[in-house]
């Protein structure tokens, strides 16, 4: 990434100018990891996947995500400094060294990111998830960017922290990267109101909050002054966590990204099924690289050829499944389980095919014509969201706890964590538009659902 008209090279570093962090500062190191191709990549994987069929202007992408990561990691690591500068005798100083390989970890953090990845890792548990320690060692290793990092002696390092492997790293490394807030939530929740347009922020001085302890090397947050509580300080700390819950309630789990996502994931199942995909395939595709392989894909059987071409022409039209019976968490609670036990559990792919020929099979009957069917969930963990951000509070003397074992002192804590799981549907999604008719097709899809589920949707 030569520097252009949006950055500028002075002395050891580029300035690249973003549009939510304003002027960021690359070394020449960090350059050259920027430079190679399977970080260029990011640049076609877009932050919030099928949101921009929502929000016309989310169409920003990992690339632009990793570069604030590391911004927003670095400002982490100098509020820390800064207080270790004041409490040397309780704080830790983080050193040049230690600070050059957490910029770069944070560089890097979603560099295993595949096309649509959520949707068809998390989701439709088609894959692994991205930050499995295998991905990390494939895409650092004989690689372009694994060389690179080979020359600057940091990959033994980068691995450990980003995949908790390897060597011994001291916990807050691991903790800037990835806890419930850091750097990579901090440079999200703002880059994706952004390109939103939604007025969900966070005041950025919670950054200057952080610091780490010198006697365990953990991050943590003071919420103690002269054995008060800071109740400003603990403000600030939920209002990120509420930003990233009206984000998961209005963007990240919005009924038409679902759809859409859950339209891809069949296309990529379809294409893993027939091996015209393959796991490497995916790691080095981009959004549009994918949607053209599967566009111009020939399977060699004619219904699952015929079903993946309709599949994609919907989608380039952006004629999206409609919603036919959607199953909330508060009012299928008994059924949550079984439900994701019996088709969504790793393996149980070839149960959900037959569960939906057998529904579109019934379906066609009513219809006249081919319909197709996708069952489709987010993962329950998805809804689980721990507040892990170490705190220390007044009574708890030295130690530092996570936020969420005050939940019962703090009502918007427990609010959230109470709200979460509340955001897990299940849906059929049906090719029909007809109102009327999807409402027959809503009687055939409650037929085949376990008994004693409850809809919600009426059409």
């Amino acid at each position: 990434m030569r520097p252009t008209g949006g950055a500028a090279t002075f002395a050891n570093v580029t300035i690249l100018r973003d549009p939510v962090h304003g002027d960021i500062e690359l070394t020449r190191e960090e350059l050259q990891l920027v430079d190679t191709p399977e970080f260029q990549r990011l640049r076609g994987i877009k932050q919030l996947g099928f949101a921009y069929l929502v929000y016309p202007g989310a169409t920003h992408t990992r690339f632009e995500h990793s570069i604030g990561t590391l911004h927003m990691a670095n400002r982490m690591l100098d509020a820390c400094n800064r207080h270790a500068a004041r409490d040397p005798a309780g704080c830790l100083r983080v050193t040049d060294d230690e600070r050059r390989i957490l910029r770069i970890a944070a560089l890097l953090h979603d560099v295993t990111h595949i096309p649509f990845g959520h949707n068809i890792e998390d989701q439709t548990g088609l894959l692994p998830r991205h930050d499995r320690p295998e991905r990390f060692a494939a895409v650092l290793g004989d690689t372009g960017l694994g060389q690179a990092l080979d020359r600057l002696g940091l990959r033994d390092a980068v691995l450990a922290l980003l995949t908790g492997s390897g060597r011994p790293v001291p916990p807050f490394w691991q903790q800037i990267v990835s806890d419930t807030i850091d750097a990579d939530l901090l440079d999200y929740l703002r880059r994706d109101a952004w390109y939103t347009g939604l007025e969900l922020r966070y005041d950025q001085r919670v950054v200057d909050y952080f610091r780490v302890e010198r006697s365990t090397q953990r991050l943590f947050v003071d919420c103690e002054k002269n054995g008060m509580l800071r109740e400003d300080i603990v403000s600030e700390l939920l209002r990120v966590l509420e930003c990233r819950y009206h984000f998961s309630e209005r963007v990240y789990y919005h009924h038409a990204k679902i759809a859409a996502g859950a339209l891809v994931a069949r296309m990529a199942e379809l294409g893993l099924q027939h091996g015209v995909l393959t796991p490497a395939i995916l790691q080095t595709a981009t959004d549009e690289s994918l949607l053209l392989m599967l566009e111009q894909a020939k399977l060699p059987d004619a219904a699952a050829a015929a079903r993946l071409q309709r599949h994609v022409r919907r989608f380039r039209r952006r004629e999206l499944p409609k919603r036919v019976a959607v199953l909330p968490f508060y009012l299928n609670r008994e059924h949550q389980e079984r439900l994701l036990g019996e088709w969504f559990a790793p393996g149980r792919e070839s149960a959900r095919n037959e569960w939906e020929a057998r529904v579109a099979g019934r379906c066609r009957q009513v219809v006249g014509e081919d319909v197709d069917v996708i069952l489709y969930c987010p993962a329950r963990r998805m809804q689980l969201k721990e507040s892990r951000t170490l705190v220390r509070f007044p009574g708890a003397g030295e130690r530092t706890l996570p936020l969420d074992a005050f939940a019962a002192e703090i009502p918007r804590l427990r609010d959230l964590a109470e709200s979460y799981p509340r955001m897990w549907k299940l849906y059929v999604f049906a090719s029909v538009t007809d109102r009327a008719m999807r409402r027959r097709l809503q009687e055939i899809v409650m037929g085949e659902l376990p008994a004693g589920c409850v809809n919600a949707l009426r059409i």
